[in-house]
């Protein structure tokens, strides 16, 4: 064993020591690391820097951003929308939303997947009256599990593309993970959604992680030629339920309708007086295509400017609306803000919003312009609440946004274009239409990612150079000597995915998949086989709540020890190899 390798094996051993410990951030544990191997001389500083540039990381960045685009164009909306249901029995749900989790996994970063599906598991669980424990766990594994499928779905898949590419001359297209990674994806879905989610322990005492959120009595208007413009407002009532919204009545021509509100025909025009939380209010107004109180003057927000951002504020005893009125303060027209609710708890609001007397109390919810959030919070005299990444669904960009984002993926997907560019030009594409505000492009990435990849690639790049991964190679082939090439391959696997279970599996899949090409070479058989293996255990990180991001999301809202995973996650890890095995030398011959 060289010098260098003996530096570059140290260095990896304190990483995955110090990852496993958890004291310090990943990203910081990977930066430092790098540093510490420029300064040894076992990395060259030319380029040491190399790996913010991979094409790797920057996939994992832009699948972010287009996330995001996603999210706020309302597609997710539209897809979960029509498919959750609080009645539906817990087995029925799990199947459901492990399908819908397993689907968009493979299409968008996983982590992102489950961040958009748990608050609506949270709050089906909350209305079922159930733990959100006895459905995290199994959606946060079906998010995983998804994200085996295509090249895009979880970043192992693209790192071991990446390294086919420099190694064999010749990257992993976006589908060539799917008839391995979509068989053990179904038989792992089919698992947790019959038998696994039985395994999760029950607790008596667990309750929902959720903020006490302010409920806002709110106003909504039918728009000219909306669909809505004859139907009774009783016909409503049911979309209310879905979106957990409540309809209190309806204004017209500014005065509030009382008796038989709920029998009234809408017309243009009308208002419906509701009370919901902002995210429920934005569900129902993007679903049935409803405008704001103040129309105009959210088009004329919307058409200037780096766009608007929703905030929440109290109304302070020292305030300029305390007492007053938003119209008699011009709030409007002076500060470009427009008034979407009013919290005020225990008290009725039966005026218009904007004719309401403000208190000292009084919680509002402002569509305001994203350049002047601290002017006019200051002028308002109003304190800000914490910011909970409010947003307003611009759902008239829906299909432009699905549209965009299948036509990326189709040319990649057949070879016109080359995927990190394709995602480039959806980004681009997300930022002229406003989709995504450009103030709010680079918060959508997760940096601390981008920095632990950028990282890690020179150092393994390094201790493959070195002669590293060839020692690792030559020792599983000296422990399976003799064995049939297959049975090599499903040691790798479990080697593999035991590693992922207590380290980050990007840093796992970059070590392994040039530890997987060397032990091919030396057995001297296809290495393809060796690097699907890599991809799927890289990926299937069950066993405990820090071997992939899904899995420490859920903790604390789920209510989870660190030993409840492995029930559920052991017996699922061991039907991913059996069925893995026999895919990958179907598909993939040695």
């Amino acid at each position: 064993m060289t010098q260098d390798q003996i530096i570059l094996f140290a260095l990896f051993g304190s990483v995955f020591g110090l990852l496993l410990w958890g004291r310090f951030r990943y990203d910081i544990v990977a930066f430092s690391a790098l540093m510490a191997g420029v300064v040894l001389g076992v990395v060259d500083s030319k380029n040491a820097f190399d790996g913010f540039g991979h094409p790797a990381t920057l996939v994992v960045a832009l699948v972010l951003v287009v996330s995001a685009g996603l999210v706020r164009s309302g597609a997710v909306l539209l897809i979960t929308r029509t498919l959750v249901d609080a009645s539906r029995s817990l087995g029925a749900h799990i199947t459901l939303m492990g399908a819908v989790g397993g689907i968009l996994s493979a299409f968008m970063n996983n982590v992102a997947a489950l961040a958009l599906l748990m608050p609506v598991d949270i709050q089906t669980a909350r209305k079922a009256g159930r733990q959100p424990g006895l459905s995290l766990m199994p959606l946060s594994f079906a998010t995983i599990l998804g994200g085996m499928v295509t090249l895009i779905g979880t970043p192992p898949n693209i790192i071991i593309a990446s390294i086919r590419q420099e190694s064999l001359g010749e990257p992993f297209r976006m589908f060539d993970f799917a008839p391995v990674g979509g068989i053990a994806a179904i038989a792992g879905l089919a698992f947790v959604a019959l038998v696994g989610w039985r395994l999760i322990p029950s607790r008596e005492d667990a309750t929902l992680s959720s903020e006490d959120i302010s409920q806002y009595i709110a106003e909504l208007v039918v728009p000219e030629g909306s669909k809505l413009i004859g139907k009774r407002v009783y016909e409503l009532y049911p979309e209310g339920d879905k979106s957990d919204v409540m309809i209190l009545g309806l204004m017209r021509d500014g005065k509030r309708k009382y008796g038989q509100a709920s029998n009234a025909a809408l017309r243009a025009g009308d208002a419906l007086v509701l009370e919901a939380t902002p995210d429920a209010l934005d569900e129902f107004r993007a679903t049935l295509n409803l405008a704001l109180s103040d129309g105009d003057r959210e088009e004329r927000l919307k058409a200037g400017g780096d766009g608007v951002e929703i905030i929440e504020v109290v109304v302070s005893e020292n305030s300029r609306l305390n007492g007053r009125t938003v119209q008699s303060v011009g709030l409007a027209w002076r500060q470009r803000t427009v008034l979407l609710g009013i919290s005020r708890q225990g008290r009725k609001i039966t005026s218009q919003l904007r004719s309401t007397e403000l208190k000292a109390g009084d919680i509002l919810l402002l569509l305001v312009p994203r350049d002047t959030v601290s002017h006019v919070t200051d002028w308002l005299g109003v304190l800000p609440l914490a910011d909970r990444g409010l947003a307003v669904t611009e759902n008239s960009k829906v299909w432009l946004a699905i549209g965009l984002f299948a036509a990326a993926v189709a040319a990649a997907s057949v070879g016109l274009i080359y995927l990190p560019i394709a995602l480039g030009m959806v980004v681009v594409a997300y930022v002229l239409a406003k989709i995504v505000p450009l103030s709010e492009l680079y918060t959508h990435i997760e940096w601390p990612v981008v920095v632990l990849l950028g990282s890690m690639i020179p150092l393994g790049a390094a201790l493959e150079t070195s002669g590293g991964t060839e020692l690792i190679a030559g020792a599983l082939v000296g422990l399976t000597e003799g064995l049939a090439p297959w049975i090599v391959l499903t040691v790798l696997m479990i080697v593999t995915m035991t590693l992922s279970d207590v380290l980050n599996n990007t840093a796992t899949t970059i070590v392994a998949a040039p530890v997987g090409i060397q032990m091919a070479q030396t057995l001297n058989v296809n290495p393809d086989p060796f690097l699907m293996a890599v991809a799927v255990a890289a990926s299937s990180a069950f066993l405990t709540p820090i071997g992939h991001k899904n899995n420490t999301l859920i903790l604390g809202p789920g209510g989870y020890s660190f030993g409840d995973y492995w029930r559920m996650g052991l017996p699922l890890e061991i039907i991913v190899v059996a069925v893995s095995i026999p895919a990958i030398l179907v598909f993939w011959p040695l």
